[in-house]
């Protein structure tokens, strides 16, 4: 019996990196196209025309997009029976995209007489149906290219015979909600290490920082809850074919207690067999913030 095409289909905001996924894809051996009409994705995908793999970028800019039309597309693809399609939608920080199309000097797609912000908001609403239908929602807003690479191989089952990855991230819940996170834990409740003049300038990862957190009485009563929480979890989303898993552990600032948690259950999880990554979002990076992708 011959194999199902697979089909990725990269969508999501202008400037959230379809290009790059489109070239990340590209390496991983998939046939990258962008930009196809959508009357002509039929005829792009026949059986007798189509590669192996192919992954096709499509946003507003293409040539007949309507919202309709490509959750019709999408419909008629995931009805086939030689094809296995997987949707990807890119969102991101509408300060990021604003900052990424000013230091490009890039006209957004639908803003070129209007504010870049009305333009975010517009393709926001349009493309608002077609990101419930996707199969994976990736935020690349603080993401550099090897993260989200990761991510991507991941939440799109690429490598069919990895474990389902669990990623563990530390963030300020002053800088909003990671947009990838499954679960999302606030430890905001225990000792705040902010207030030791000596244990400030540090972070969660250090030594005597992570002793004043876990030295907090309800630090070990939480920790034990949130263990036995995510175990028994774990292999019930794998049964349901889930091969990426984002759990978030937030305080205020994303420095002390969150980095300090997420380190801990990041051992845990390492200690379980659970093939896991770790990622402290609103920590500086060395050498300075995130390449946008």
């Amino acid at each position: 019996m011959t194999a199902p095409l697979s089909v990725v289909l990269v969508t999501g905001l202008s400037g959230a990196g379809r290009t790059s996924t489109l070239k990340v894809l590209e390496d991983l051996g998939y046939e990258a196209v962008d930009n196809v009409p959508l009357g002509l994705m039929p005829a792009l995908l026949a059986p007798r025309n189509a590669a192996g793999r192919i992954a096709v970028g499509v946003d507003p800019r293409t040539r007949g997009f309507a919202t309709d039309a490509l959750a019709d597309t999408i419909s008629q693809l995931e009805a086939r029976a030689d094809v296995d399609l997987r949707v990807v939608f890119l969102d991101c920080d509408d300060d990021v995209l604003i900052r990424r199309f000013t230091e490009t000097r890039r006209r957004h797609p639908l803003a070129t007489d209007r504010p870049i912000a009305d333009g975010i908001a517009i393709e926001r609403r349009m493309l608002g149906p077609v990101r419930e239908l996707a199969t994976a929602v990736l935020d690349t807003s603080s993401s550099n290219l090897a993260e989200f690479r990761e991510n991507l191989i991941s939440s799109l089952s690429l490598d069919a015979g990895r474990a389902m990855t669990v990623t563990v991230v530390s963030f300020a819940f002053r800088s909003g909600l990671p947009r990838e996170a499954d679960l999302v834990f606030d430890v905001r409740f225990l000792a705040n290490p902010h207030y030791v003049p000596e244990l400030r300038p540090r972070d969660g990862r250090d030594p005597e920082v992570g002793a004043f957190v876990a030295g907090d009485p309800g630090f070990a009563p939480f920790f034990d809850s949130l263990t036995g929480l995510i175990g028994p979890l774990l292999p019930r989303y794998a049964r349901e074919g889930k091969s990426y898993l984002t759990v978030a552990i937030g305080c205020t600032g994303g420095k002390h207690r969150s980095v300090h948690v997420a380190e801990r259950l990041a051992e845990w999880l390492k200690s379980a067999g659970t093939p896991v990554t770790l990622r402290h979002r609103d920590l500086p990076r060395e050498g300075g913030g995130a390449p946008a992708i």
